[in-house]
């Protein structure tokens, strides 16, 4: 469908928004735990699933300083929210910390949007139809832990939230092939090969969406931009 990139395009901030809405309006009311969560808050729908190896992390957090990072799992390790043996498992401390951070975003999805049924399962079609690169941070966050029962609302919410990564490793296979590094393309200003970056990224991030028709592209932005 040649209108995919263009829509590849469009539907990201759309996406991002609705998920850092639903984030925003959890943020009251959440009773924090007795230590740093850190990264867990972002990795709660890939650790009850799957461990993360140190490299596996390196992927996904491919924007944040390696020293930073080795900070953060140190503090994990410390206050033992993470254990390590052959990779990052979580403890039973940062299970019961994301059942309840699971049952705080479903209070809150129910309160602040409508029925999302249907779309919480156009956005399921989308991410199983999203390629995984072997090693990649789709690969490594999708699909995301969906305990029995779920409501819509929280489905919808982290399919998001993985779906974000289809997007990310477009991005990143685009600005490798032009030859730069992860810090330089952070601080890439507007111009022919910022441009010619982005248009590489809604090339490749357009794919899970063509399993779409025009009609039901039309109805997910104009589902999703009413979540914001």
């Amino acid at each position: 469908m040649p209108n995919s990139p263009r829509f590849a395009a469009r539907i990201a901030p759309v996406i991002n928004a609705a998920h850092v809405s639903l984030h925003a309006a959890a943020r009251p009311g959440f009773e924090h735990p007795a230590f740093t969560p850190g990264f867990l808050v972002d990795l709660r729908y890939t650790l009850p699933l799957r461990p993360l190896t140190r490299a596996g992390l390196s992927t996904i957090y491919r924007y944040t300083k390696p020293a930073d990072l080795a900070e953060e799992v140190a503090l994990h390790l410390a206050q033992g929210t993470l254990k390590e043996t052959d990779a990052l498992h979580p403890t039973s401390r940062t299970t019961t910390f994301i059942r309840s951070l699971y049952a705080h975003h479903e209070a809150t999805a129910a309160r602040i949007w409508p029925d999302v049924t249907h779309l919480a399962a156009q956005v399921a079609r989308v991410l199983a139809a999203a390629p995984r690169q072997p090693g990649s941070a789709l690969e490594l966050m999708a699909p995301p832990y969906e305990p029995p029962g779920a409501a819509p609302g929280l489905l919808l919410f982290n399919r998001l939230a993985a779906l974000r990564y289809s997007r990310a490793d477009a991005h990143a296979a685009a600005w490798r092939a032009a030859g730069l590094t992860a810090e330089e393309v952070v601080n890439l200003r507007d111009g022919p090969l910022h441009a010619e970056i982005e248009h590489a990224t809604n090339v490749a991030a357009a794919e899970p969406y063509e399993i779409l028709t025009d009609r039901e592209r039309t109805d997910l932005h104009t589902g999703l931009s009413a979540l914001i």
